[in-house]
């Protein structure tokens, strides 16, 4: 069994949407092992998959490199992955499942100046979105994530803005920017989480400009990242 590192935090025909779409994005990334797997998901709203089979051992490694897993406790030095629950003066606030809210200080995110407020805005960073980070008597953010966060605001390898979005599915994002007639303007869709997407823009299309034609027909955080 491995409680994957991200939410299905949506209720009623969202949650099937979004756990029938983990469903097949599982499917996918087991592709010839032999295995067979449930899914399910805790009060907590972190989904669980139980597999099964002769290369359970496999599948369960594919999903823990895919999503992250969450456990019940945590080593000081090891690096662990929670969704972001909250913010305040004081730093990020993570929730880490069965192991419990962890407080990355405002010191230890080593994102730049800024508020954090400030800073989670300046990355786009979406209420519920998966990050990595280092457990301790004073947890930081992991460096792959710092790195990560980094090259979205450097734009990449093209200088490409994002869209980062919550509570959506990537096709039902997908869906949404070809109704706004923004189809030709986007590169793709990345998947962050199960309901957390980034629409990665092409070269000459503005973020902020996207983010406005979008928004009204998402009932989603909206967060633009300018390089």
């Amino acid at each position: 069994m491995v409680v994957l590192g991200s939410k299905v935090y949506v209720t009623g025909d969202a949650r099937e949407r979004a756990l029938d779409g983990l469903r097949g994005l599982v499917t996918d990334r087991f592709g010839d092992l032999d295995v067979e797997f449930d899914i399910g998901h805790r009060e907590d709203d972190f989904p669980v998959v139980t597999v099964t089979g002769p290369d359970e051992v496999v599948a369960r490694n594919v999903l823990r490199e895919e999503f992250g897993e969450v456990v019940p406790t945590h080593e000081a030095g090891e690096t662990y992955v929670g969704t972001l629950d909250s913010w305040d003066d004081d730093g990020f606030v993570l929730d880490a499942g069965p192991a419990g809210d962890v407080q990355i200080p405002a010191e230890n995110l080593e994102l730049g100046q800024g508020t954090p407020h400030q800073i989670r805005k300046r990355f786009g960073l979406v209420q519920h979105l998966p990050l990595r980070f280092v457990a301790g008597s004073e947890p930081r953010l992991a460096d792959e994530e710092v790195d990560r966060l980094y090259d979205w605001k450097r734009g990449g390898d093209h200088g490409n803005g994002r869209v980062n979005t919550n509570s959506a599915t990537r096709s039902e994002v997908r869906a949404t920017v070809n109704k706004s007639g923004h189809a030709q303007d986007i590169v793709t869709v990345e998947r962050l989480g199960l309901l957390e997407m980034s629409i990665i823009c092409n070269p000459d299309t503005d973020a902020p400009g996207l983010l406005s034609d979008i928004g009204r027909f998402m009932p989603s955080e909206l967060l633009a990242v300018v390089p």
